[in-house]
């Protein structure tokens, strides 16, 4: 059944879309990024080529493999682009109004009546997107997680209308078509992982907030003291603290947990726009 997936679009060419795409491209699908402007579609297509680039100094792929991979992808700023796609993974910002609108307008354009519209959102409720999509069976969550080329899991969400084929093609497509290993969740704020990592990294905010710790000690003790990968502060700046603290607004929406809702230090980070590493100033500088 994954082969019956062969065009892709998605829309949104920002940190996980790009990756997304690429992810797409690599397995040899012809892919289509679509972004809100022609400079923001070329900036996708830069975020793409870097990866590609960077794969290629280190041996992941050959220079002619990126070059190809690169060339299975299209940028536009034309959504009409979608029409044609079997499956479109939206991989807009973590904003509903944002979300609700691509599905809305998506949904109208696609013409294969069992293409499938995906939602890489981390906490947003499926059933809200597949309600104003016109096509409530064939809506579902496909949540990858960053770097997209290198993380192998992938959550999927169905939704109380998901019909059970949609499931299972997308369990198919990510297994088989993209080498991706799926965990599946319901429609719950979160799902499996955020539910767990974002209070986690909430905390570690919480905690430095109050002059606990510095940030460096934080993070080397859950690095050296507990084998993680990265600190919590750190992979916050990773994952970006705009998405971090949208995340944890929409859990606490939804569950009222104290633990889930951000704390002011987040609050007014964001709001000055220090996001992260993709703003080069988070809780680190970039």
């Amino acid at each position: 059944m994954a082969s019956t997936i062969q065009l892709v679009g998605v829309v949104g060419g920002g940190q996980m879309g790009s990756g997304i795409a690429e992810v797409c491209a690599r397995a040899g699908l012809d892919t289509v990024v679509v972004e809100i402007s022609d400079t923001a579609a070329d900036a996708a297509r830069d975020r793409v080529r870097s990866s590609l680039d960077r794969a290629a100094s280190r041996g992941k792929v050959s220079e002619a493999e990126a070059e190809a991979i690169a060339g299975r992808i299209t940028f536009s700023a034309d959504f009409e682009t979608l029409a044609d796609r079997d499956l479109v993974v939206e991989a807009a910002s973590e904003v509903e109004r944002v979300k609700l609108d691509v599905f809305t307008k998506v949904g109208a354009l696609l013409t294969q009546p069992d293409a499938i519209l995906a939602s890489n959102t981390s906490s947003i409720p499926i059933v809200k997107l597949g309600a104003v999509s016109d096509r409530p069976g064939q809506v579902m969550g496909v949540h990858f997680f960053n770097p997209a080329p290198v993380m192998q899991l992938v959550e999927l969400i169905p939704s109380l209308t998901t019909a059970p084929e949609s499931l299972e093609r997308m369990r198919d497509f990510v297994t088989h078509g993209l080498g991706k290993q799926p965990i599946e969740a319901t429609d719950r704020a979160g799902f499996v992982v955020n539910s767990l990592l974002v209070p986690y990294l909430l905390s570690a905010i919480r905690m430095y907030e109050a002059g606990y710790a510095s940030l460096k000690d934080i993070d080397k003790g859950m690095v050296l003291g507990c084998g993680h990968p990265m600190g919590p502060l750190a992979l916050a700046d990773l994952i970006g603290l705009d998405t971090i603290r949208a995340i944890g607004i929409s859990m606490y929406d939804e569950f009222k947990e104290p633990l889930y809702s951000p704390p002011p230090l987040l609050d007014r980070m964001v709001d000055a726009g220090l996001l992260g590493k993709k703003t080069g100033q988070g809780f680190y500088p970039y």
